[in-house]
């Protein structure tokens, strides 16, 4: 039930009223200390009368019957000139109903945004086939959590909070692409010494297990660009690939509008890369999704 703040009568205002009607009271009495008119009591007496206790519930204010429903005919049109991408504006010119009308026609539909018009990409997941072929590096930055905090002790003013100053600690992580192992090490800091040493430590995890890493995935951490790093790659013959500074094409989904406009006023169907294309992901990513079944 949604009662807007000057409602002289609830459901149960209704009811009472009702009774004090049915008790012998006349209606104007009844109005009077209920604080509405004596055609608002005899509308909701005559409710009652008819539909008993759910006649005095809220209801829709919205017609049962619309006097000049739009036809049939002219909604199929709107549909149809809709999937064909057009604008609302141009739909009500073509039709010749206003736009509002169209507005409302769509929202019914289900049409009123264009991305409705576009179905779902299928999900494709980026993996590559055989364990070592790529593996991803990371480094996660932590706080140290010395003790319980405020939450549990309480804040007390003009306490000096003494965590502050007690460091962080960096989580370097490797994940191979294919089977969803993953290697991890906390570390002092994110230098490009410890990154090194996590590296080597991670490639020789994935010796033990059987696999041979073949290439070496990061993102543009000034400890992955370093010589030293590079130089650990070559030494260990290994391959690195990094993400790129600069992106060099949109990341994101084109919103309605941002798609070019023609002399006809109609827009083009989205382009949609092909399912046989090779996939594209972005690097340094170290989320997984799932542990597979290793290959050696």
């Amino acid at each position: 039930m949604n009662v807007h703040k000057n409602a002289r009568l609830t459901p149960h205002g209704r009811e009472r009223i009702v009774r004090q009607l049915a008790s012998g009271q006349t209606p104007k009495t009844v109005s009077e200390a209920a604080g509405v008119c004596p055609r608002t009591v005899r509308k909701w007496v005559d409710r009652y009368r008819r539909e008993g206790l759910a006649g005095l519930r809220d209801r829709s204010s919205r017609p049962r019957r619309l006097r000049q429903p739009t036809p049939q005919t002219v909604v199929e049109e709107i549909e149809r000139l809709r999937r064909q991408r057009w604008t609302g504006k141009q739909i009500a010119a073509e039709t010749g109903v206003s736009p509002a009308t169209v507005s409302r026609v769509l929202r019914r539909l289900g049409l009123n945004r264009l991305s409705a018009l576009e179905p779902a990409e299928p999900v494709r997941r980026y993996e590559r086939e055989n364990p070592g072929e790529l593996i991803h590096i990371d480094i996660k930055k932590l706080g140290r959590i010395g003790s319980v905090g405020h939450r549990i002790t309480g804040r007390q003013p003009g306490v000096v909070n003494r965590h502050h100053g007690i460091g962080w600690e960096f989580v370097h992580v490797c994940i191979d692409d294919a089977s969803r192992v993953a290697f991890v090490q906390v570390l002092v800091n994110q230098r490009k010494e410890s990154a090194v040493a996590f590296f080597e430590a991670a490639v020789a995890y994935f010796a033990k297990l059987g696999i041979r890493v073949e290439r070496v995935m990061t993102d543009n951490g000034s400890c992955y660009r370093s010589k030293t790093f590079r130089a650990a790659c070559q030494r260990l013959g290994l391959r690195q690939s990094s993400q790129s500074p600069t992106p060099r094409g949109p990341t994101g989904r084109p919103s309605a509008s941002s798609k070019p406009r023609f002399a006809n006023g109609l827009m083009p169907a989205p382009t949609r890369t092909r399912i046989n294309d090779p996939p594209k992901c972005s690097t340094g990513s170290i989320a997984t999704i799932g542990i597979g079944h290793m290959v050696a």
